[in-house]
């Protein structure tokens, strides 16, 4: 067995990335596949998970866009609508500020094809990225909607909106290496979306996990304590159950025995409005001390990231 201290990452850099790239990243984190990435995997990996309908996968992938309207119509329509799990502002009479993931979008295209605003940004990103809008799929031959005009606006302009738009509109995703009792926590928060590596498909007796289990030390026992060496000994029959089990069952099977001490990887996804909110959550004297390990520095970095929406 390996024991670990928990750690997080910001993955700042994966947000200039394409949107492929970073959902490709983000999905191979569920299966531990990430040797499997290379220049040319992204596209044919987002394509599977189109088809497929892995939805939660297409979450990791958000785009903003500024729709220009030459009339209220298409404005009145989309408000009326209420599409689900989209960020909306207005910032003129004619001008809406939209942000939105790979699913949000696509959904708004299976549920309001009639919608002028949806057509327009589901074309303006079916010309740039038809993968993901195979299903359901995108006539060719559909005439683009009158009066609305779609433009993008890149991360570096998403970051330059006012505080209250830029926590709205700007999405951050954080890798967590915590304990699952950790996790239980953060898939609480329903606003963010999740991906999570996963025991019923990673196989830990394989060589790629050097043949163990990896648990987080936990951060209620000194390593001198009497506890810790009782928790350590738990943790070592732990493992022997899990891998005796793998001999004849699948990981599946085998996870039944699996206790909330191991290590696993999860990426949370959210706007910096959400990560306020759950900072505020979970850094109070009050809150789980296995999460304030993890959030208290976490807070600490994204008020020196974003003093203007975290102070």
């Amino acid at each position: 067995m390996r024991i670990i201290a928990p750690s997080f990452a910001i993955l700042d850099e994966l947000d200039r990335q394409s949107l492929p790239v970073r959902i490709e990243y983000c999905g191979r984190i569920c299966y531990k596949s990430e040797e499997r990435i290379d220049s040319d995997s992204a596209i044919p990996f987002v394509k599977k998970m189109a088809i497929n309908g892995h939805n939660s996968v297409l979450e990791m992938g958000v785009a903003t866009l500024v729709a220009t309207c030459a009339t209220p119509e298409p404005i009145q329509a989309l408000f009326f609508r209420q599409p689900k799990f989209l960020h909306i502002d207005r910032l003129q009479d004619d001008r809406l500020l939209i942000t939105g993931s790979i699913r949000a979008f696509r959904e708004m295209r299976l549920f309001h094809p009639e919608d002028a605003i949806c057509r327009a940004i589901v074309q303006f990103l079916g010309h740039r990225h038809p993968y993901f809008f195979e299903t359901p799929a995108t006539p060719k031959d559909e005439a683009a909607p009158t009066g609305v005009r779609i433009d993008k606006l890149e991360l570096n302009e998403v970051e330059r909106l006012a505080p209250p738009l830029c926590a709205r509109h700007r999405f951050l995703a954080v890798k967590f290496i915590v304990n699952r009792a950790v996790t239980h926590e953060l898939v609480r928060h329903r606003p963010c979306s999740f991906l999570q590596e996963s025991q019923r498909y990673c196989r830990y007796s394989a060589d790629k996990f050097g043949n163990e289990v990896t648990f987080i030390k936990p951060v209620f026992f000194a390593e001198d304590s009497a506890e810790f060496t009782m928790w350590q000994q738990a943790m070592e029959a732990m493992e022997a159950q899990y891998l005796r089990l793998l001999q004849t069952s699948s990981p599946q099977a085998a996870r039944t025995v699996l206790p909330n001490s191991c290590k696993t990887e999860i990426i949370v996804y959210a706007n910096l409005a959400e990560w306020k909110h759950m900072c505020a959550l979970r850094t109070p004297p009050a809150a789980e001390p296995s999460m304030r390990e993890v959030m208290i520095p976490l807070a600490q970095e994204l008020e020196r990231r974003y003093p203007t929406i975290f102070s």
